[in-house]
């Protein structure tokens, strides 16, 4: 097991507006950190913005960016850049991700579009991760994204990724469940994709549930519970990755709070019993 430094610990939660009124002093309790889009509350004010404030000022948070779009033809937009550095420091925002897709081209397209599995794309995405690690001073997270169709592929999606981070130098969001959702999709298999990822670079994880369309097709919509097979696969990266902060996503089809929280204590179960299994493993080997 490895063990390392992460900019949050536990399990978290992804805030959403439809249940923040209902946020009680037992659900912050249980959750140990907080994750937003920053595009959903840059300039927010009213109630929502000092909801925000307080949160911020009381616990862990970090954002999760959708509009960066890292792959996309355009160029970074700095301006979105500046704001978004200037909402980092203000919420004293512990860690920022983004997804290794795009989301632009001359205007929002208002979907996450694979990027081509190629050599080229490799250098073109790991040289704009660097710009946007300069600009904001810190070091990001990039997460594998969910995908239907591979354009241009002349690569395996996890040797794409892996040379990304290498390039870049930069952290992984390891999203379980989209990698079970393309496991699925693009028939691979799922715990040999997760074998290979570099134990160093992983900074913390997603978990979220998805709609079966067929039988050999699943949509990442992350409207549902989380099935057995995704908390398995969670299970197989606590092995190899050591316990990792993780996040459970949900972002439609909003249970009552509690039941959502029921899904944050099988994290909390998860990580408990393989920090035992670590610590048991570390007194065998004295």
């Amino acid at each position: 097991m490895h063990n390392k430094d992460f900019p949050v610990y536990g399990a978290g939660l992804g805030l959403r507006r439809a249940f923040i009124r209902s946020l009680s002093e037992y659900a912050t309790n249980q959750v140990n950190f907080w994750e937003i889009a920053p595009e959903n509350w840059i300039g927010v004010g009213g109630y929502f913005g000092k909801k925000l404030r307080a949160l911020t000022e009381q616990h862990p948070f970090i954002c999760h960016g959708l509009s960066l779009s890292i792959g996309g033809p355009t160029p970074i937009d700095q301006a979105f850049l500046q704001k978004l550095k200037k909402f980092l420091h203000q919420h004293n925002i512990r860690y920022y991700s983004e997804h290794l897709s795009y989301c632009s081209d001359d205007g929002h397209l208002y979907d996450l579009m694979p990027i081509p599995f190629t050599e080229q794309a490799v250098s073109y995405v790991a040289n704009r991760i660097k710009q946007v690690q300069d600009h904001l001073e810190r070091r990001i997270a990039i997460e594998n994204v969910s995908y239907y169709a591979a354009p241009g592929q002349e690569m395996e999606e996890i040797d794409f990724l892996n040379a990304v981070l290498q390039q870049a130098d930069c952290d992984l969001l390891l999203d379980v469940n989209n990698i079970y959702v393309n496991s699925i999709n693009h028939n691979y298999d799922a715990k040999a994709f997760l074998q290979q990822l570099p134990i160093e670079r992983v900074g913390y994880i997603h978990i979220a549930g998805h709609y079966n369309e067929a039988d050999d097709l699943i949509i990442d919509t992350h409207g549902a519970d989380v099935i057995d097979p995704v908390w398995q696969l969670l299970d197989i990266a606590y092995e190899r990755f050591g316990v990792t902060p993780t996040l459970l996503e949900r972002d439609f089809n909003f249970p009552p709070l509690p039941e959502l929280l029921n899904e944050i204590d099988i994290i909390h179960t998860k990580q408990s019993h393989w920090q035992e299994c670590n610590r048991g493993l570390h007194q065998r080997q004295e």
